[in-house]
């Protein structure tokens, strides 16, 4: 990691307003710089990267996305399918061991092992049990998981079966992450899950039959026609599940979603769902009665049951610069310092593969600044982070390197600056998303973020 041993003076402006209403647009930070920036005539950066021998000490992990869904939702922005068969799927998950094959080869390896797994979508658990074997057989060959710390897979409830899931730990699989939602089942339906909420509880149950080191509940604030009670009763049967974590994301109409197409074909501009006011207020509420029943919140989204047993391996190490070796289409991937993105068409991606060549659409090489406001902004969602930890790796305190905006911060009355630690009040971290821009280099601003 390259250094600075200067702070670099900035020109910047306020970030955006306390927005009410929710309108159409990516709110959740998830990288950096914008993907909008990502580039294909940046792709000679990342094939350099691939040639170059690893950063000493450097984590390195895998991420497989899996788009098949039984239905898309209204919500979803992913790269999803839900018309194909058989033979399209077995022929998608060959292209992904050839990518990793392809990968596998590199100099930017050099003999390491993957430390976390995850598989997302989509829907993972779509898959059925011999073509989860299939995947996970062939992944192990090329880069051997007997290293790996946790595998996270992401399921869709009405997708398993105490047979599957029984599979998926045998096979691996430390983490689960039920995508529940909502538990109520006019609201999945409206909002165009797949799953209800017989299957909920169904599912829920197998697993803990099953005995996954952990197990956890995503949960969506504010989807359309949420409401006070529906909310409260949401959370009430979180904690009756007692899950060993949940995680509560608020809801976001980005443009490539049926709400958005909806929005525009009836002119309006305001989304058929609770604003950004009532989302907070209701993942606070969700927040303070987990921690009335013994959770410890230990991010802007999570909360956690145990502390000492709960740990989101792919998340800390990848906000903190480890490698990602990241296969299949659309998917998003870090190597030696350089971001990637594979091609986002179906039939795209496959061709890139069965031509012998990796499927990557655009990269970027971030520079020492922009990789400094990457993990910190990241690592910032955690609630705090630490002064030193920052100024010994990238050569500067962040609170000369980011004066300005931790002003702005302050003077809203969302800083917490204390001894070691820099952090945001709860009233921050509810809308650390929309804070975090305020990080952003000028010409970072006032871009889609996708």
């Amino acid at each position: 990691m390259t250094s600075t041993s200067t702070p670099i003076t900035l020109e910047r402006t306020a970030a955006p307003p306390l927005q009410r209403e929710t309108t159409v647009g990516n709110y959740f930070v998830s990288n950096y710089p914008p993907f909008a920036h990502w580039k294909p005539e940046f792709i000679p950066e990342f094939e350099a990267a691939l040639a170059s021998p690893p950063a000493a000490n450097t984590p390195m992990g895998i991420y497989a996305h899996i788009p098949f869904c039984r239905k898309r939702c209204h919500f979803c922005y992913f790269k999803v399918y839900t018309d194909k068969d058989s033979s399209e799927i077995r022929g998608y998950l060959d292209a992904l061991l050839a990518e990793l094959t392809l990968y596998a080869k590199q100099p930017v390896i050099g003999g390491r092992k993957p430390s976390f797994v995850y598989f997302g979508g989509g829907t993972p658990s779509y898959l059925s049990v011999d073509q989860l074997r299939f995947l996970t057989d062939g992944m192990k060959a090329l880069l051997p998981w007997d290293e790996v710390e946790e595998v996270t897979f992401e399921c869709e409830p009405g997708t398993l079966t105490d047979h599957k899931l029984a599979a998926l730990r045998e096979l691996g699989v430390t983490r689960l992450s039920l995508g529940i939602e909502n538990f109520d089942d006019h609201i999945l339906e409206i909002n165009g899950r797949a799953h209800r909420s017989k299957e909920i509880h169904r599912a829920f149950g197998y697993a803990r039959e099953v005995g996954f080191p952990q197990i956890n509940i995503d949960l969506i604030a504010g989807m359309v026609e949420e409401t006070e009670e529906n909310w409260r009763e949401c959370i009430r049967k979180t904690i009756e599940l007692s899950p060993d974590s949940v995680t509560i994301y608020q809801m976001e109409v980005p443009f490539n979603t049926t709400i958005y197409q909806r929005m525009k074909a009836d002119g309006t501009l305001i989304a058929p769902v609770a604003d950004w006011d009532t989302k907070r207020r209701w993942v606070d509420e969700a927040f303070r009665a987990l921690e009335g029943a013994g959770y410890t919140v230990g991010s802007a989204y999570t909360a956690i049951r145990s502390k000492e047993k709960t740990r989101f391996i792919y998340r800390d190490k990848l906000w903190a610069g480890a490698d990602l070796f990241s296969i299949g289409v659309a998917s998003f991937g870090h190597i030696h310092g350089v971001h990637y993105q594979n091609q986002h068409d179906f039939d795209t991606y496959l061709a890139s593969i069965q031509s012998g060549r990796l499927p990557v659409y655009r990269a970027l090489t971030p520079t020492a600044e922009e990789r400094y406001i990457r993990e910190f902004i990241l690592l910032l969602k955690l609630g705090s982070v630490s002064a030193s930890y920052f100024t010994l790796k990238y050569g500067v305190d962040p609170r000369i390197q980011f004066a300005g905006a931790l002003k702005v911060i302050q003077d809203g009355g969302f800083l917490v600056d204390e001894g070691d630690r820099i952090g945001v009040t709860r009233e921050g971290l509810l809308q650390i998303d929309r804070l975090l821009q305020e990080f952003f280099l000028p010409r970072h601003r006032g871009t889609r973020y996708a």
